[in-house]
């Protein structure tokens, strides 16, 4: 989903502003410094029209969301700068800047009204189907947004929505016919179809190393640290049961099932006991960490883990990535001990010797000689492929496609999608792991089926409409240029 979403950026991001309220309560998500410089609050200039960073930020924050939500809340900071973002966030803002300088020019506008029966449809904003102003509001200050600037971005929202509705042009009746034509065409295939299995093969040693030469670079050892941990147990600190009942009253909230519901004492007795056990013991794993900040204690064990090993919690490694060697950690928790780390030292990502990848380099290896072997089979099958050496099918359209055997459902789509975007009438086609050889022995074309009509046409005018909107775009970059204050927002 979200190569999708990257892939098809530009087509969605006229309606950000209004998608905006689908995530009331989600709160404001920051994106980092990448200022060099800026005017007046403004990030870029596009024609007429300044960005300002407000904008840049909230457009960023809807996007963050819209992808964390995707990733299952496992999106970070780091995540976000490496994909890239903030760059679409701008993106966005900029194409949107461009089409409302088209707009402008064009004496394209949007009253008063059209702004509040807009504002009032957003369902978001509504109870009991009703806008709700109480709601609006509370939206407004948890984004720390004023009204003026939401309402301000939603006339932008509709006047661009009222610009682009203008390259809707519906199909025209040929061009239903030549798609249709083209949704029609059925196949006969003379086909057959290879797997690995076809192929003989032996690893040879002298080419897997010379493979691994050539990608060493893909080869790489895990970042590492060297620590020593000073670990403070809790196990063997005394706690009474009158001391335990009074702290699971104390801290009964937090006990609860997977549905949320409380536990009973009973039921949290073995968790509420490492908890105060851990609590217990808080202050002695403070005077060793002290101790051993003053070298008067030495490490209870000195170890090198990669970075990520299971031995400590996520959180502990992502606290000790942004420390320095020779830092020491204060104690945190770790299972049911306290461990106070000292990082001895880090070390780097190195190029793998070939022994140390010969695992990981002979699987890269047999798979990529296998599908060059396979691609050789296929291509001297192609030379001989006749009626008695292949399958014949039946004719075959994107929609007729479960009996191309052995190939299962799935398989069959992908091949027919391919060979009906191909232009060859004999091919080889790569499906997977497997590859088919085909021969198109005849083809005819089926009578338009009266019933998806109505899917022609808008599949038509789907396409008219992508078409018509890069070519839009593609001549407002060149009309009005974008002029950008910040660095990092473009690459």
């Amino acid at each position: 989903m979200i190569s999708w979403m990257q892939k098809h950026n530009k087509y969605l991001v006229w309606t950000i502003w209004v998608a905006t309220v689908a995530f009331i309560g989600a709160g404001f998500v920051g994106w980092g410094s990448y200022s060099f410089g800026s005017k007046a609050g403004n990030v870029a200039k596009v024609g007429s029209i300044e960005i300002p960073q407000t904008k840049l930020n909230m457009v960023y924050s809807n996007i963050y969301n819209q992808y964390n939500q995707m990733m299952q809340g496992k999106l970070d900071k780091k995540k976000a700068k490496e994909m890239g973002l903030i760059k679409q966030a701008f993106a966005t803002l900029a194409t949107q800047a461009k089409i409302l300088n088209f707009a402008k020019d064009a004496g394209i506008v949007i009253s008063d009204k059209e702004v509040v029966d807009a504002l009032e449809a957003i369902k978001g904003f509504q109870k009991n189907g009703s806008f709700n102003k109480e709601i609006y509001q509370a939206y407004l200050r948890n984004q720390r947004l004023k009204a003026k600037a939401f309402e301000e971005g939603l006339r932008e929202e509709l006047i661009i929505n009222k610009t682009l509705a203008l390259l809707n042009v519906d199909a025209l009746p040929l061009e239903t016919e030549a798609i249709s034509a083209a949704m029609n065409v059925a196949d006969k295939l003379a086909y057959k179809v290879l797997t690995p299995s076809d192929v003989d093969f032996t690893v040879d040693e002298a080419k897997c190393k010379a493979y691994w030469k050539a990608r060493k670079e893909n080869y790489m050892t895990k970042k590492s640290y060297k620590l020593s941990i000073v670990w403070t147990p809790s196990s063997e600190t005394a706690v009474t049961e009158d001391a335990l009942k009074a702290f699971y009253e104390e801290n009964s909230f937090n006990y609860t099932d997977a549905n949320g519901k409380q536990l009973s004492y009973d039921e949290a007795k073995k968790q509420v006991t490492k908890d105060l056990k851990l609590k217990k013991s808080k202050k002695t794993a403070q005077k060793n960490y002290i101790a051993f900040k003053k070298g008067k204690l030495s490490s209870t064990e000195t170890v090198t883990l990669p970075v990520g090993d299971l031995k400590l919690p996520k959180t502990l490694w992502d606290e000790i990535q942004q420390k320095n060697k020779g830092d020491i950690l204060k104690p945190k928790i770790v299972g049911d001990k306290y461990a106070t780390i000292k990082i001895d030292n880090i070390n780097e990502p190195a190029v793998m010797t070939y022994k140390e990848a010969k695992d990981e380099v002979t699987k890269s290896y047999i798979s990529q000689a296998k599908k060059e072997a396979l691609l050789t089979l296929a291509e001297s099958t192609l030379k001989s492929l006749n009626d008695a050496n292949a399958t014949i099918s039946d004719f075959v359209t994107l929609e007729k496609h479960d009996n191309l055997k052995p190939l299962n459902a799935q398989e069959s789509l992908q091949f027919l999608q391919k060979l009906f975007t191909s232009k060859k009438e004999k091919g080889i086609i790569s499906v997977l792991d497997k590859v088919i050889v085909y021969n198109i022995k005849e083809q005819k074309l089926l009578p338009m089926d009266e019933n998806k009509t109505d899917a022609v046409k808008q599949t038509v005018n789907q396409m008219k409409k992508r078409t018509f909107e890069t070519n839009l775009i593609k001549m407002l970059d060149k009309k009005y240029p974008t002029e950008v204050y910040m660095g990092g927002l473009t690459n």
